[in-house]
C-alpha cells in the first residue's frame, strides 16, 4: 500500500525527491524495460531476481530472445505505475527512457541504469560485463562472453567473402557500422548495400535486387518482396531467410546469428 500512496502523492505534485536507495544485497532485484537487457539478464541473474522484462520480448516480432525463456517472466508496459508496484531495488532501461519516467524513479528513489544500443561484439560483450555486476554474478557475464567468443571463432570465415544483401522488414538494408554487419563479416560475407553507399535504413527496391544481384540474400521478414519467388530463381544466388529477431541486440543473439550465418555460408561452398 505504501508505494501505491508514494505514488500518487508524487503524481499529485505534493512529493519532494526521495534520496535513491542503495539495492539491498549483493543480489539486487531488477525490473528490465529493454528487450535487449531482458535477455541478458535472464542468462546472468536468478529468476528470483529479474521480478519483470518488457513486454516486447514476449511478442513474437519483436523479441530478442526465445520466446519459451521470455514467458518465465512477468512483462510490463514499461510505465512507472507497473514498475514500482514490483519494488525492485534497481531499474535497467534503455537510453532513451522518457525523461518522465527517468524523473519519476528518481523522486521515488528508484536508481536507473540506463544501457545504449550495441554496434560492436566489443560493446555488447562491455554491456554484458556490467549487467553481470550489477546482478551480482560476474562469472555469468563472463562465461556467456567466453560462448560468443567460440561462436565467432567457429562462425569465422577463412577464405575470400562474397556479396550478400541483408534486407530487412520493409525493404530496409542494414548500415555498415551496425552489429549485424559485422557479423556477417566474421561470417564471410561482404556487404552488397555498403558498396552501394546505402547506410541504415536505406530502402531498396525489388526491382534494383533483381537487376543486380549478390551471391547472397539474406531476407529478414516475411513481406512480400523480400520474399518474392523471383528471387530464388537468381542464377548463382543463395536465398536464405534470417529472423528478424538476429538483428538488433547483443547478448547471447550473438551467438544464434553467428551459427545461422556461418551455416549459410557454408552451405555456398
Amino acid at each position: 500500500m505504501r508505494p501505491l500512496l508514494t505514488l500518487l502523492c508524487l503524481l499529485l505534485g505534493a512529493c519532494t525527491t526521495q534520496p535513491a536507495r542503495i539495492p539491498s544485497g549483493e543480489h539486487p532485484t531488477i525490473v528490465s524495460l529493454n528487450p535487449c537487457t531482458d535477455a541478458i539478464l535472464a542468462e546472468v541473474a536468478d529468476p528470483g531476481q529479474l521480478l519483470a522484462i518488457s513486454h516486447y520480448s514476449q511478442e513474437p516480432r519483436a523479441s530478442s530472445m526465445p520466446l519459451t525463456e521470455a514467458r518465465r517472466f512477468r512483462a510490463t508496459g514499461g510505465t512507472v505505475e507497473e514498475v514500482l508496484a514490483l519494488d525492485p531495488d534497481v531499474v535497467v532501461a534503455s537510453a532513451f527512457l522518457a525523461p518522465a519516467s527517468a524523473q519519476a524513479f528518481a523522486r521515488l528513489g528508484i536508481p536507473v541504469e540506463t544501457f545504449g544500443t550495441t554496434a560492436t561484439v566489443t560493446d555488447s560483450e562491455g554491456q554484458i560485463s556490467r549487467l553481470a555486476r550489477l546482478a551480482g554474478h560476474p562469472e555469468r557475464g563472463e562465461a556467456l562472453i567466453a560462448r560468443i567468443d567460440a561462436s565467432l571463432a567457429a562462425g569465422r570465415w577463412p577464405g575470400k567473402p562474397v556479396t550478400a544483401l541483408l534486407w530487412e522488414q520493409g525493404g530496409i538494408v542494414a548500415g555498415n557500422d551496425t552489429l549485424i554487419a559485422q557479423l556477417m563479416t566474421n561470417a564471410g560475407f561482404a556487404s552488397q548495400s555498403a558498396a552501394r553507399g546505402l547506410g541504415q535504413g536505406a530502402s531498396l527496391p525489388l526491382e534494383r535486387v533483381l537487376a543486380d544481384p549478390p551471391r547472397a540474400i539474406l531476407a529478414a521478414g516475411g513481406e512480400r518482396p523480400l520474399t518474392h519467388p523471383a528471387l530464388r530463381k537468381l542464377a548463382g544466388v543463395r536465398y536464405a531467410a534470417l529472423d528478424p529477431a538476429l538483428l538488433y541486440c547483443g547478448g547471447s543473439t550473438i551467438v544464434r546469428a553467428a551459427q545461422r550465418l556461418a551455416e549459410v555460408r557454408r552451405s555456398m561452398g
